[in-house]
């Protein structure tokens, strides 16, 4: 289950449609505000805690040779960034993204709210089709495995088989699998899997049915471009290895330079 996901009991639905009441600039820039306030500096706070060997699981295996296949040596320098790079530039931060932008999500549109249900993070009223939706979040194509199958059907048709014992319409087509980034391309067994038995809404497709707008989520994607040459962090990431490569000194004096 998705570490936002609660099991408690149900809460009120309701229906304010926050796109019509907040314009699209404004939401565009509270979602840069975020951004740069909150997501960039979990970033960085995360990337600052990597200067301790503590905060890595090595495998002695790989590590010499991730070193070497990097910077075509095995000191100190190259060890800490075959370490640090990995991590700042992809688990971690893609861990920051995934679970602070479903908190951005639910927070700013009103009209959408952490779900209740077992096994679904978020309902609101789909745009498109004006019914609501039941919808288990992922950041993107990339963190769907195997697991998330039979999570994401059980919790479904346990919902859907609770609907019918209580009288309430809930169709197939309002239990969704939501992407908030991606292609239709890039869907992988284990979504197709998924979408066999409930839609699978991925990146653009997803943020239509949301918001109503068919060129918001590229509008989300550019406005971040626009403000990335803000978040120049080289300087912070170099202190980071040069702090991490001392502390493998220390803790690994055989190794030279």
């Amino acid at each position: 289950m998705h570490p936002f996901s609660l099991v408690i009991c149900a809460a009120a639905w309701h229906n304010k449609k926050y796109m019509e009441t907040v314009s699209k600039q404004q939401i565009l820039h509270d979602f840069t505000s975020w951004w740069r306030d909150e997501f960039a500096v979990a970033h960085k706070a995360n990337t600052i805690k990597l200067s301790h060997l503590s905060q890595f699981t090595i495998n002695p295996f790989l590590w010499s040779y991730l070193a070497y296949y990097l910077r075509g040596n095995s000191n100190a320098r190259s060890l800490a960034e075959a370490l640090i790079l990995p991590r700042a530039l992809g688990t971690s931060v893609n861990t920051i993204f995934g679970t602070r932008f479903q908190q951005f999500v639910v927070h700013y549109f009103q009209d959408a709210y952490g779900s209740t249900t077992p096994g679904v993070d978020i309902e609101f009223e789909d745009k498109i089709d004006h019914r609501k939706k039941y919808c288990q979040l992922k950041a993107g194509p990339n963190v769907v495995n195997n697991d998330d199958i039979k999570t994401v059907v059980d919790h479904f048709d346990a919902l859907r088989r609770l609907a019918r014992t209580n009288h309430v319409d809930v169709r197939d087509s309002d239990c969704i699998f939501g992407l908030l980034y991606g292609k239709p391309e890039e869907k992988s067994g284990v979504i197709k899997t998924i979408e066999r038995s409930y839609p699978v809404y991925i990146g653009q497709e997803f943020w239509h049915h949301f918001t109503g707008d068919d060129t918001f989520y590229i509008d989300l994607i550019q406005a971040i471009g626009e403000i990335a040459n803000e978040f120049d962090l080289s300087e912070i990431v170099e202190e980071t290895i040069v702090k991490l490569a001392q502390d493998i000194r220390e803790k690994y004096p055989e190794i030279t330079e």
